[in-house]
C-alpha cells in the first residue's frame, strides 16, 4: 500500500465525512466511521474525480478498512496503468 494513496483517501475523507482525525486509522472499517449510503456515494464520485479510478458499488462495503480501501485503490490504479501501456 502506498501511504500517498492512503494520504489520499484520508484527505478525501476528511473533507466529505466529520470524522475525528484519530479515527482515520488503516483498520477503521466505515462502519466503524459511521458512513452512509449518501456518504459512500460522494466518496465513489470523488475517488473518480480526484485519483482518476471508478470503484463499483459492489466493491466497497461498509466492512472494507481504509487499508484494504487504499489497496484497492492501487490495485485499480495498477490495472489502469496496464491498459493504457497495452
Amino acid at each position: 500500500m502506498s501511504s500517498t494513496t492512503y494520504d489520499q483517501l484520508i484527505a478525501i475523507l476528511q473533507e466529505i465525512h466529520d470524522s475525528p482525525a484519530d479515527e482515520l486509522v488503516p483498520g477503521a472499517t466505515y462502519t466503524d466511521l459511521g458512513i452512509d449510503s449518501l456518504t459512500f456515494v460522494e466518496l465513489s464520485l470523488r475517488l473518480e474525480r480526484d485519483l482518476g479510478i471508478t470503484i463499483g458499488d459492489d466493491e466497497l462495503s461498509e466492512e472494507l478498512t481504509l487499508k484494504a480501501t487504499a489497496s484497492l485503490i492501487d490495485s485499480k490504479r495498477a490495472q489502469k496503468a496496464d491498459v493504457a501501456a497495452s
